[in-house]
């Protein structure tokens, strides 16, 4: 610790401002991460239920800033951008010999840190399925049956219908004869928000 400290103390105070700013960021950023690969939303700071706000872990347990959109303004993006300004200054220092150009280089490198997360952050969501659809995007879709659909509308069988790459299962009535299972039907009707009416192909 006191080689720390010597080394600390005996730094150009230029340099010890970046230094200061990337270990700061690096901690609270090790912090988010781990709380948010834990999945925890908030942390009691004491015995009397008063929340302590780590970052952007929020009550609602949305430690990833989703919001239902991505948000430039966010406090995980503050921290994001002074990792990338305070390790870009200590990365390009032994580079960049003119301090007015690393400042540029560092800010550089914050605004490419945050793009990078924002980034990551489009394409989890891109990922990321609900399981909503709306099922009448599945009328004249053919489907397969899954389980056995019983004759003249007398009980439901099972369908499994593709919605934007997913696949759903449907509970499923047929107007004629029994369809067998693995059969191909056509969705002639939405009968409500989990039933259809098919007919053989």
């Amino acid at each position: 610790m006191e080689a720390f400290e010597n080394w600390y103390e005996g730094m150009d105070p230029f340099m010890r401002v970046y230094w200061t700013i990337a270990i700061a960021t690096s901690v609270v950023f090790a912090i988010q991460m781990v709380l948010t690969i834990l999945g925890i939303g908030d942390t009691d700071a004491d015995a009397s239920g008063a929340d302590m706000d780590m970052g952007d872990v929020s009550s609602d347990g949305d430690t990833l800033d989703t919001g239902g959109a991505v948000q430039l303004f966010t406090v995980r993006n503050m921290i994001n951008f002074l990792l990338g300004l305070g390790w870009g200054g200590v990365c390009f220092s032994g580079l960049v010999a003119n301090r007015a150009l690393l400042v540029v280089v560092s800010l550089l490198c914050g605004v490419a840190f945050v793009s990078m997360f924002l980034w990551m952050l489009r394409r989890l969501l891109r990922l990321e399925s609900n399981g909503a659809y709306r099922i009448t995007d599945c009328v004249n879709q053919t489907c397969s049956v899954y389980l056995r659909i019983p004759a003249n509308r007398q009980g439901m069988g099972k369908v499994q219908a593709s919605f934007g790459g997913s696949v759903q299962e449907l509970d499923a009535m047929c107007a004629g004869d029994a369809i067998p299972t693995g059969a191909k039907v056509v969705v002639v009707e939405v009968i409500d928000n989990h039933t259809v009416l098919v007919k053989p192909c």
